[in-house]
């Protein structure tokens, strides 16, 4: 039986992982209440790194794991073209890999080809995946998975994602 959490609960697994924290990706567009601002900053030509102070709570904890040695990564799946909310967010992720966080990128075709899940995840420390749950708000919380064989198959999804992904610097430089 999944457990599921809201999202103050979820926030906390940031914190109490111990190794590493996956996560796939793969809406074209959130609506997060902090990210309101900052993205209409943006399409009102107010440059990204003009404007980060929103995302410094996160960078620093980032920061602060990866100095750890504790590994954060993801995969950002890519529509195309991409959406609105995609390109704003390739040019926050310079934050993200600068903080530590490895991000790579995978195009939506590719994603389909594999059969990779169209919801979004996170897998810490190999063996707890949150499914996240969303709703026109954005994050309303996530259903914790522990169950080895359904771990099995996230773990799986995260592996065909992150092979065939290309890491965030190599794919912007072509």
């Amino acid at each position: 039986m999944a457990e599921l959490i809201s999202p103050t609960a979820f926030a906390d697994l940031f914190r109490t992982f111990e190794r590493s924290a996956w996560r796939w990706e793969a809406q074209g567009e959130y609506h997060q209440a902090d990210e309101v601002e900052p993205w209409q900053r943006w399409r009102d030509g107010v440059p990204v790194a003009d404007d980060l102070a929103w995302l410094s709570g996160w960078l620093d904890d980032v920061q602060s794991a990866t100095r750890a040695g504790r590994a954060f990564q993801r995969v950002r799946k890519l529509t195309d073209p991409l959406t609105e909310y995609l390109r704003w967010q390739m040019e926050v992720t310079p934050a993200n890999v600068e903080a530590g966080e490895e991000i790579r990128l995978l195009p939506d075709r590719v994603a389909r080809e594999l059969g990779l899940p169209d919801h979004d995840f996170w897998i810490f420390d190999g063996g707890k995946v949150a499914v996240l749950q969303f709703g026109p708000e954005g994050l309303t919380g996530a259903e914790i998975v522990t169950e080895p064989a359904t771990v099995a198959q996230y773990k799986s999804w995260r592996n065909l994602a992150w092979t065939a992904a290309v890491p965030f610097d190599d794919f912007v430089k072509t």
